[in-house]
C-alpha cells in the first residue's frame, strides 16, 4: 500500500492522488418539499441501511446529510476510484421512500485529504444518536 492511501493519522495531510486511479468524491441530495419523508423519518432507513453500506468495497466513507431549512437529504461518498464506485453493487436506495429519483449527484475528483485533531468519537450511526445532537 503506498502511502498516499493509508488512513491519515489525526492532524497530518495526505495527497489523495495515485498514479493511475484517483480517489472519487460523489454528493446527492433530494429535495424532500413534497416529499412525506422528512430527515427525521429518513433516520429509520439509515439505521436499516448504515451497515450494508460499511460492507460496498472501494467504498471509503459515505455521511449521509439533511438541511431540514431547506428539506435536502443526501449523502457524499468517497470512493478508492472511479472503477470501484461503477463497480459496486449498492444497497437500496430511500427513492422509493422519497418519492422521486435523485434532484442532484455530482461527481468530483479528489485532490487531498486532512483529518484535523478532534475529540469526536466518529462511530457510524445516526447524528443525533451518535453525537446527542439534532442533525
Amino acid at each position: 500500500m503506498s502511502d498516499t492511501c493509508r488512513p491519515a493519522a489525526v492532524g497530518s495531510y495526505t495527497h489523495a492522488m495515485r498514479t493511475t486511479d484517483t480517489m472519487k468524491a460523489m454528493i446527492a441530495w433530494w429535495d424532500l418539499t413534497e416529499s412525506r419523508q422528512t430527515p427525521g423519518t429518513l433516520r429509520e432507513f439509515i439505521r436499516e441501511e448504515e451497515q450494508k453500506w460499511a460492507d460496498v468495497p472501494g467504498l471509503l466513507l459515505k455521511i449521509w446529510l439533511s438541511d431540514p431549512s431547506t428539506g435536502r437529504w443526501g449523502a457524499v461518498l468517497l470512493w478508492e476510484s472511479e472503477e470501484a464506485a461503477k463497480s459496486a453493487v449498492l444497497p437500496r436506495s430511500p427513492a422509493e421512500l422519497i418519492g422521486h429519483p435523485l434532484d442532484f449527484r455530482a461527481w468530483f475528483d479528489v485532490e487531498a485529504t486532512v483529518e484535523g485533531p478532534h475529540s469526536l468519537a466518529l462511530e457510524s450511526g445516526p447524528g443525533t444518536e451518535t453525537y446527542g445532537t439534532e442533525i
